[in-house]
């Protein structure tokens, strides 16, 4: 178990100096990393392709777990419809299109391709199960971390690097402090690993994260964020739920075994996905409260 330990922290160190340090390069490229220098007028680029290669990835994770409970995967259409989803925020930089008018076009798009494909593989076999599940899918993966990369044009490089840091440090701090003197379980049904001492050690985690985040960027009033901490740490852990109920109904351990320690992309995506919408309203409110 302790080795264990050792490996998704060693591992997750890894993976957050990655996504940092691919954070900063962008933000060094467009000017967004500081205000001494102008803003370019296109943001978030190579994020931009960072999120897309995740989404398409985890959706072919997806497809290897749809036929498990008998459903049809539309792997290749699903990666495409979930990159443009994702990546929505990015383009009204590059073309003049209204976000709401791309967003309408790629859902419509999204349907009439999945019945297309249905309807050329499958007939009429379990219409409704597999576009359904295909649906779901693409608004999981495409819909949700669309918000990502929203949070990161609209609010910038140093709001993105505090609102990842602070759920996947609430992600580490839980299953570290779980792993080692959890008892009580959190929810049993769905993830009995989880325990309420590891819910403690992914508020502490993420508080103290919030408050380092906030006393050196500006981002927010340190108060304000240790409640961010304290909200995203139960926000977080409500994401890794949400994925475990996909994995225990096609009862896998995990996504994938591309990462050591962690599983599948999407063991390592859920809770950011989940918690994208309320970091992209909490930065909202903020923004709105400094600027009255």
């Amino acid at each position: 178990m302790r080795n264990m330990v050792k490996s998704r922290i060693f591992f997750g160190t890894l993976m957050t100096i990655f996504f940092a340090a691919v954070v900063l390069f962008d933000g060094w490229l467009d000017g967004s990393l500081s205000a001494s220098a102008p803003d370019g007028r296109v943001q978030g680029t190579i994020l931009c392709i960072l999120v897309a290669l995740l989404v398409a990835g985890g959706q072919q994770e997806l497809g290897r777990l749809l036929p498990i409970v008998g459903l049809r995967s539309f792997s290749l259409v699903t990666a495409v419809c979930s990159a443009l989803f994702a990546t929505s925020w990015y383009w009204p930089q590059l073309v003049p299109i209204r976000l709401g008018l791309y967003l309408a076009f790629v859902a419509a798009g999204s349907v009439m391709a999945f019945f297309l494909y249905q309807a050329i593989c499958y007939g009429t076999s379990g219409v409704i199960a597999n576009c359904g599940a295909n649906c779901f899918s693409v608004f999981y993966l495409g819909g949700l971390g669309s918000l990502v990369l929203a949070v990161r044009i609209e609010f910038g490089v140093w709001a993105l690097l505090m609102f990842i840091f602070v759920v996947k440090s609430a992600d580490i701090g839980a299953y570290t402090v779980g792993s080692l003197f959890g008892r009580h379980k959190f929810s049993p049904r769905i993830s009995p690993g989880k325990t309420w001492e590891g819910m403690a050690g992914a508020i502490v985690f993420s508080v103290l994260v919030a408050s380092i985040f906030a006393a050196s960027c500006g981002i927010m009033p340190v108060w304000l964020a240790v409640l961010f901490g304290l909200v995203f740490a139960f926000l977080g852990q409500l994401g890794d739920l949400a994925e475990s109920m996909i994995k225990r109904d096609v009862e896998q351990k995990d996504s994938g075994r591309k990462v050591p320690g962690f599983g599948g992309i999407l063991d390592i995506v859920d809770s950011p996905l989940v918690t994208a919408p309320f970091a992209y309203l909490f930065f909202m409110i903020n923004e709105f409260a400094v600027g009255v």
